[in-house]
């Protein structure tokens, strides 16, 4: 069940090459249901979501905007698809979430910047060659930004990727051909130790989801882990009430079958919640 993550870059060609990709493979593409389905979950628009995805959102959005739910909402919605396997998925940092899976190839698709502004005043309709190149920066920037904030790490840094490719040089159809040959190597042949370790990743995170949406654990930051069908819960929490609720939440998460609560309470009451380890 090939998992393909591809990264999304403004101009660079990586919508072409996962459409035709998921064609020639028959397999499903994310298109804009994740988008959708996080925006449902946060109660928000899609348009905001999208501004803040593209670095276009307002100064009291950003100061305002819930970038946890954000980042948790859309962890749970890519395990979830990439769990379900036979799928492409382009963006949202699936290269980041997805790169300790062994059977998940994932590839950058970039371009130089100027046969990208060429794309962008194309696909606008514009001579503004400084507005689309603006475009270009602005949303390269929030990318960066966010992969930094989420993952830690520098979004152009090659190593990040089993393939990188420059659409400058090589044409759709090449850059599809290389991804099916490199998606057919033995080193990316899906076994049962990365099904099961994806199956785990996919189950924490739905755990982690499921505590940010009850009202009573919204606020409660600890480490989730899963390990077929057994979840543990470390870190600490402020009373016995938040442990059991903690726990209760867990439990009731489809495909959890046990629960090791290893959360510890506060010594002495804590004033804030600000001060909840992380």
């Amino acid at each position: 069940m090939p998992v393909i993550a591809l990264t999304q870059e403004m101009g660079s060609l990586a919508k072409d090459v996962s459409v035709q990709l998921a064609e020639e493979l028959g397999l499903e593409l994310m298109r804009h249901e994740v988008i959708e389905r996080v925006a449902d979950r946060m109660q928000v628009s899609t348009s905001l979501i999208g501004r803040l995805r593209g670095g276009k959102a307002g100064f009291v959005e950003r100061l305002t905007a819930d970038r946890r739910s954000l980042a948790l909402y859309t962890a749970e919605e890519l395990f979830a698809l990439a769990d379900r396997g036979n799928v492409v998925l382009r963006g949202w940092g699936a290269t980041c979430l997805l790169r300790p899976v062994p059977h998940v190839v994932c590839v950058r698709i970039t371009r130089s910047l100027k046969k990208r502004i060429d794309w962008l005043m194309t696909h606008l309709e514009t001579d503004d060659a400084e507005f689309a190149e603006a475009e270009i920066r602005r949303s390269d920037e929030a990318h960066a930004a966010r992969m930094h904030a989420q993952f830690g790490v520098s979004w152009g840094d090659p190593v990040l990727y089993d393939l990188v490719l420059n659409t400058d040089r090589l044409t759709v159809d090449s850059c599809v051909a290389q991804i099916r040959a490199l998606a057919a190597r033995p080193e990316f042949a899906e076994t049962a130790r990365s099904r099961a370790l994806l199956a785990n990743m996919a189950l924490a995170a739905r755990v982690k989801a499921a505590l940010k949406d009850g009202a009573a654990t919204a606020d409660i930051r600890v480490t989730v882990e899963a390990d077929h069908g057994r979840v543990s819960l470390r870190g600490i929490v402020l009373d016995a009430d938040e442990r059991a609720q903690t726990e209760a939440v867990t439990a009731a998460v489809e495909g959890v079958g046990a629960v090791d609560n290893q959360l510890r309470l506060m010594a002495t009451t804590r004033r804030f919640a600000s001060a909840k380890q992380t």
